[in-house]
């Protein structure tokens, strides 16, 4: 009977995984190399979320699976002193692990080489490991209300004030380069691939993740905002005051559900365009005492707004906190920018607007009278969730 290997991770072990196994064990005895916790953590920078032990022994259970074993190379060819182990006539991949370096390995070898497409078992749906972790990751993203740029020290510099952040669940396709502050979220990703873990004080969770973030190498003329961390780590409603550095002074929350539950029924987003690669929103930057006054200002007014349940004067204060950025930071406006906001703002319900983030693209955030009302007259409106504290998970 010839020997058939192949090799994978198979953290989360789907459907997919079995047939796959079942394909290629129909080429002989089959056997699996399995990439250990230490290689997955230096090859796609991320704690795997069964251990190695576990793995093996899941893909030992497979009636299809002669033997496994645990990788003990590096990278993507870690496989290779396992495949010395084995002598395996043929090596299978799927069309997704078709890779050059494999091919002339096997050719090397005298390895028969054979590629797989990812062929679904009848009557089931195609399921595939990134499909699963995009479905199953929990990871909260954030929302900054008002005081955006703040967080920069070469903005508070000019006049301390607050950030207004909240933290919101992933109710929705969370998407990249949109002001959502995905490179903070994948960052977390790297060490908590699907939750944020229970135990932590959320502020020290943030702590440590913006310093993860910030890590020396990246210099000082990179440093991402802790506004970023903090929205995302800190449950509900937080403001967040700084004055001439990066980490704040003082942090407030709100978990007040009255408030929380008034907020989620005014606010909704709307999906323009991800922000340009090449989009550098310091172009044209006016940063002076009076403008950053100006949007310290009206993030304070936003605040009382809320706390009072006010949305007159909450859209008016949200409404001049983007003015104030946008006049820190005009080419927050890019591309078709405009022309969204120009669409957006005369809908009946739509009382203010302001984009995430540094702008140039992404999302709009809307305040509407009604949030239900307005998503079901305007389909492409996304609700959103406020994450709430809970004593079990934060």
């Amino acid at each position: 009977m010839r020997k058939v290997f192949v090799s994978g991770c198979y953290d989360l072990l789907h459907s997919g995984h079995i047939e796959f196994f079942r394909q290629a064990s129909m080429y002989g005895d089959l056997y699996v190399g399995i990439g250990s916790d230490k290689t997955i953590m230096g090859y796609k920078g991320h704690r795997t979320l069964y251990s190695e032990k576990e793995r093996l022994f899941m893909v030992q259970s497979i009636r299809y699976v002669k033997e496994a074993f645990i990788n003990q190379g590096d990278g993507i060819m870690d496989f290779i002193p396992t495949v010395d182990l084995i002598k395996p006539d043929i090596l299978v991949v799927n069309s997704d692990g078709d890779k050059p370096e494999k091919r002339r390995f096997c050719e090397q070898r005298g390895i028969e080489y054979v590629v797989l497409e990812r062929i679904p078992a009848e009557g089931l749906t195609a399921r595939s490991s990134t499909d699963i972790k995009t479905a199953t990751c929990q990871l909260p993203t954030r929302l900054d209300l008002a005081g955006t740029w703040i967080d920069q020290p070469y903005v508070s510099q000019y006049h301390p004030g607050w950030a207004l952040t909240i933290s919101i669940e992933p109710t929705f396709e969370v998407r990249e380069r949109c002001g959502l502050s995905t490179s903070t979220r994948n960052m977390i990703k790297k060490i908590w691939p699907f939750r944020l873990p229970a135990s932590m004080d959320p502020e020290m969770l943030a702590r440590l993740v913006f310093c993860f973030e910030n890590h020396p190498e990246k210099g000082a003329d990179h440093i991402s905002g802790a506004q970023d961390a903090i929205g995302i780590c800190v449950p509900g409603l937080c403001r967040h005051f700084y004055d001439n550095h990066f980490w704040p002074e003082q942090i407030e929350t709100c978990n007040d559900e009255a408030i929380l539950s008034w907020l989620e029924q005014h606010l909704c987003l709307a999906f323009m365009f991800p922000r340009r690669p090449d989009c550098s929103v310091m172009t044209g930057k006016n940063i002076t005492p009076d403008n950053v006054k100006a949007l310290t200002t009206a993030a304070d007014r936003c605040w009382k707004a809320i706390m009072a349940m006010d949305l007159d004067a909450f859209a008016s204060s949200y409404k001049d906190s983007f003015n104030a950025q946008t006049t820190l930071f005009p080419a927050m406006i890019q591309d078709k920018v405009q022309d969204f906001i120009d669409r957006y703002s005369v809908m009946e319900g739509a009382r203010a607007w302001k984009m995430p983030g540094a702008g140039g693209g992404g999302y709009l955030i809307l305040v509407v009278d009604d949030k239900d009302r307005f998503c079901k007259e305007h389909e492409e409106a996304i609700p959103i969730t406020i994450r709430r504290k809970n004593d079990d998970n934060n």
